[in-house]
């Protein structure tokens, strides 16, 4: 099993712990379900309009890394 660190909008986190909880579930044991739900139904991730994934962010030029 691979650990990954996962970033989410402070909006979107409360949302899925709320929906974990309901579910009787953790918030990693929700989130695991909801991306296999998500890929077994398109193969793909679904990128709505307007969601930021469609379009690269811009290239920064300072010459330093973009990582935080």
């Amino acid at each position: 099993m691979i650990k990954l660190n996962l970033r989410l909008p402070d909006d979107l986190y409360d949302t899925a712990k709320a929906l974990a909880a309901a579910d009787d579930r953790s918030l990693n044991s929700w989130l695991v379900a909801a991306v296999r739900r998500a890929v077994e139904a398109s193969g793909t991730p679904d990128r709505p309009d307007g969601d930021p994934a469609t379009t690269p962010a811009p290239l920064r030029r300072s010459g330093h890394s973009s990582r935080p």
